[in-house]
């Protein structure tokens, strides 16, 4: 999987994170769509642990990832994978920039042509409604599996867009029912190759200073710029 897909998934798992806490009963599987769309509406920022694993069907190899991620409205990204190595990935106000310290390579993306995509894109930025962009079920063959493999505290959600892209043709999200806390993503690329995050330590409406969401690369750094292709 190509590192600008995982900066498409970081932005993903960003805006699903945090759904709604505190709720006294658990929430119905329909009633979820609207309450993740609303909750991101109000999100201002957010902290979290995560740990990573992105499924290589082909080979059948699993990359196995960890660290942490900070967001701050509107849809600006620290992501910092701690092992096996070290990467940082930042997504600010006009550029992404993928940093690789070991490789002394750092990667650029406009934020604008990131935001230009017509469904997963455009739901990352707050742009659009899941259930205007995506089909969502809490039905499907193989259900049982995955809710078996991800544990029976969360509750599946099927997302299928309306308008696949290369980078994401379905995706699961696994929600906490008592608290509408999503804790598990997992995105399938076109190629069958899974991207899956789980979540921890959450913390909502933290104090995060802009700078964090900012990059320049360290002197001797290689850049490759997409800025004007992408």
């Amino acid at each position: 999987m190509s590192r600008l897909s995982v900066a498409v998934f970081v932005m993903v798992s960003c805006l699903l994170l945090p759904v709604l806490a505190g709720a006294a009963e658990p929430i119905p599987a329909q009633d979820l769509p609207d309450l993740i769309q609303k909750r991101y509406e109000t999100l201002k920022t957010f902290r979290a642990d995560f740990s990573q694993e992105l499924t290589n069907v082909a080979s059948g190899e699993v990359d196995k990832r960890e660290g942490k991620i900070w967001f701050r409205q509107p849809s600006q990204v620290r992501w910092e994978t701690s092992a096996p190595e070290k990467e940082l990935l930042v997504v600010g106000p006009e550029f992404a920039w993928d940093y690789i310290p070991d490789e002394e390579l750092a990667i650029k993306y406009g934020v604008a042509a990131l935001l230009d995509s017509k469904t997963i894109l455009r739901f990352l930025s707050g742009q659009a409604n899941i259930k205007e962009d995506f089909v969502v079920k809490t039905e499907w063959p193989g259900a049982d599996e995955v809710r078996a493999k991800w544990g029976k505290d969360l509750t599946v959600l099927q997302l299928v867009p309306k308008e696949a892209e290369p980078g994401m043709v379905l995706a699961f999200v696994g929600v906490e029912p008592a608290t509408g806390l999503l804790r598990q993503v997992m995105i399938v690329d076109f190629y069958g190759n899974g991207n899956e995050v789980r979540l921890s330590n959450v913390e909502t409406d933290v104090d995060l200073a802009p700078d964090m969401f900012t990059f320049t690369p360290p002197e001797g750094t290689q850049v490759e710029d997409n800025t004007q292709g992408f």
